[in-house]
């Protein structure tokens, strides 16, 4: 087994969610906004983050692929999942576990305007600065990793540490 070294508690965790949903809530008072979360890994993160709005959301997933079995993206990104809910002339909140090459969001940006929403903005829990092949705005941060590969708190390696309620950086 690998050995973990932690990165943040759970009750860390829930500080930073929190805090994102206080500003998130403060920011789309009054707006219409959608929710589209990256599955698979966003599952944890999107039900504390939406648990603790204060505002009506509606919800989508889109799923997209890229780094297939290893620790790093093929940088080939795929949609295997689209979007179903109509979001033209709608605020629509891309919110993301981590963003990493940033390949993912680029591609997710430019997929969405293709329906026209009014604004589009992006929350990442973990924003890693190590592999950064694209710049991509975050609008919204819970916690910034400069280097190593993430488990836990829906963060996986080969589908796996997705149920460890803290992060952790895998020694690999």
């Amino acid at each position: 087994m690998e050995e973990m070294i932690p990165v943040l508690s759970g009750s860390e965790i829930a500080q930073k969610v929190k805090a994102l949903s206080h500003q998130i809530s403060k920011d789309y008072a009054e707006k219409d906004l959608c929710i589209i979360g990256v599955l698979n890994g966003v599952f944890v993160f999107l039900a504390d983050l939406v648990r603790e709005l204060t505002i009506p959301v509606q919800i989508d997933f889109v799923r997209v692929v890229s780094y297939g079995s290893g620790t790093v993206s093929s940088g080939n990104v795929q949609i295997t999942k689209e979007i179903e809910l109509d979001v033209k002339d709608r605020d629509v909140l891309i919110v993301e576990d981590i963003v990493d090459s940033g390949l993912t969001i680029a591609f997710l940006l430019e997929y969405l305007k293709r329906f026209h929403p009014k604004s589009v903005k992006v929350c990442a829990f973990v924003d890693k600065t190590e592999r950064r092949q694209v710049e991509v705005p975050i609008d919204y941060v819970g916690h910034v990793v400069e280097s190593g590969f993430l488990i836990g708190y829906g963060l996986d390696l080969d589908q796996k540490y997705r149920e460890v309620p803290g992060i952790y950086r895998l020694k690999l």
